[in-house]
Order: C-alpha cells, then structure tokens, then sequence
C-alpha cells in the first residue's frame, strides 16, 4: 500500500519522524548529563530540545494520520497503526508534560522523577517504532505498488513495475 502524502517520490511521514526522535533521544541525554554533573547548560539544551521535538511529533503525526486513513478497515494493518500512532501520541504527550512541569523548576531544570518519566517515554517511543517497522517491513504499508531490487528511481517518473 502506497504512501498517501508523498515529497519527491517518498514517503513524508518516515522523513519527519527522525526529527523528534533524535530530539527527545538527545533530551534525556542532555537531562541525565545534568542531573550527573549540574550543569544548567545541559538542562536548558534538554528544555528547548524537547520543545522542538513535540513540534516535530505533531508534524509528523500530521501525516501518519493521512496515511493510517487510507489503510482498509478490518485490517491487521489498520490495528497496527492505531496502536503505533496512539503510543506516539502518548509519548509526545510525556514529554510535554515533563517539558510543562519544568517551568516551575529554578532554571528549567528536571528532577530525577522527570528525568525517569522521560525514560519511560523513550522506552514507549521504542516500541512504537518498532510497530512502525511492522507496518513497513511486514505489512509493506507506505511501500511503492511493485517495489522491487532493481525499481527504476522515484524521480525518474517511471513506475515500479511487479517482476
């Protein structure tokens, strides 16, 4: 089933997922740094990047959406999906929390309990991408009609016809 929202040929959503994703990855990093060392650097990098991750969490589901709604009704496929955007859902939802909750901290600063609560949104943000690899790579959700080895180029305008 192909992709509904496409730029250049591919897929949007995968495009964008990177994004928060290496945020919130480098959030806890940051956070763990300072709750190590006490730097306020660290947490303040951490604050601004969670910031920017739950803006690129809600782009990206923007266009997961659009491709969950075109997937058939009654599907594996379709139950996947909704428990892999639900669980993204979820955890740009911690973050946020978290990133609120900082507001009331000397400097923006997490606690450990935050920092954990972070933690765990990673661990779910884990599992969600792995549902997200199931719908790819066993469902072949957002994967061209005939993909194949030797598919011509998504920018040469031909399609990839079935071998």
């Amino acid at each position: 089933m192909e992709s509904k929202a496409k730029l250049l040929g591919h897929p949007v959503h995968p495009m964008l997922i990177v994004v928060p994703l290496g945020l919130f990855i480098a959030a806890v990093v940051f956070d763990g740094l300072y709750l190590w060392r006490g730097s306020a650097t660290f947490a303040a990098v951490a604050y601004w990047n969670i910031a920017a991750g739950i803006i690129g969490g809600l782009l990206a589901a923007v266009f997961g959406l659009i491709d969950w709604l075109a997937i058939p009704a009654g599907t594996r496929a379709k139950r996947i999906g909704l428990l892999h955007g639900a669980t993204n859902v979820l955890v740009v939802l911690i973050f946020a929390a978290t990133w609120w909750m900082r507001q009331d901290t000397v400097g923006l600063t997490p606690t450990t309990n935050l920092f954990l609560l972070e933690v765990v949104a990673l661990v779910l943000g884990a599992v969600a991408g792995w549902l997200g690899g199931e719908l790819v790579d066993r469902l072949a959700v957002g994967v061209d009609d005939g993909a194949h080895l030797d598919a011509p180029s998504s920018l040469s305008g031909r399609p990839a016809p079935q071998r």
